[in-house]
């Protein structure tokens, strides 16, 4: 049984209502709210994994609740995930660049939601604080030790390649826009060419064949499962 934590923000009261039987069915804490400041409110006393977050709603949309969402320290390794009847590109653009890690356009059946989630919850990395070792499918980073492996392979990365990938993998299915990548990886300090992330993107795929590193163009990198 779950008990991983869910917050609902929505102000329909039959989605909500619809949503929480089904993730409380599957075994999750479920805590909802019928707009934006509630639900940020909720979300600094639940810390839950997961938000799922209608982006039209009257007050404060689901876009600007985001925002303030990931301007909050305990929140950052919460998952966020849109849900919207609106599937133009520019409104799913505007989700990732608010700090939205999916979005998934409505109506969706329940079912397919529920596996949605599991899916987003359960390839989360498993992260182990004390050894600082990152598993990512077949991806093992151990920071500590500084090395990287793939399928028992072992890399040698440079630092700032190393450091690229460990940020990435911190997190996975974040979106990390190009502004945070280059401040935790190059420091504020640094001042470095625009392409520069590019190239140490272009190579760890090189390097490591992986193709789970994602470009989302004009916003940043993530990295899927």
């Amino acid at each position: 049984m779950s008990t991983k934590k869910i917050l609902l923000i929505d102000d329909e009261q039959d989605i909500l209502e619809i949503l929480s039987y089904n993730l409380e069915k599957e075994g999750y804490e479920v805590v909802t709210a019928s707009g934006g400041e509630e639900g940020i409110e909720k979300a600094r006393t639940l810390v839950p994994d997961l938000i799922l977050l209608d982006v039209m709603m009257p007050g404060k949309d689901g876009i600007e609740t985001c925002q303030e969402l990931r301007q909050i320290k305990s929140l950052q390794k919460t998952l966020i995930v849109f849900l919207s009847a609106r599937s133009e590109e520019f409104s799913q653009l505007a989700g990732y660049q608010a700090g939205g890690n999916d979005y998934i356009v409505k109506v969706i059946k329940p079912k397919v939601l529920i596996s949605k989630v599991n899916a987003l919850l359960q390839l989360t990395s498993q992260v182990n604080e004390k050894a600082k070792l990152i598993e990512v499918g077949d991806l093992v980073i151990d920071k500590d030790n500084f090395r990287v492996s793939r399928n028992g392979q072992a890399f040698l990365l440079p630092k700032k390649e190393f450091d690229l990938l460990y940020l990435l993998a911190s997190n996975t299915d974040k979106v990390f826009k190009r502004e945070e990548i280059l401040e935790k990886v190059w420091g504020s300090d640094v001042v470095v060419g625009e392409r520069t992330i590019d190239v140490h993107i272009r190579r760890l795929r090189e390097k490591l064949g992986l193709s789970s590193i994602q470009t989302l163009k004009g916003i940043g990198y993530k990295l899927i499962v």
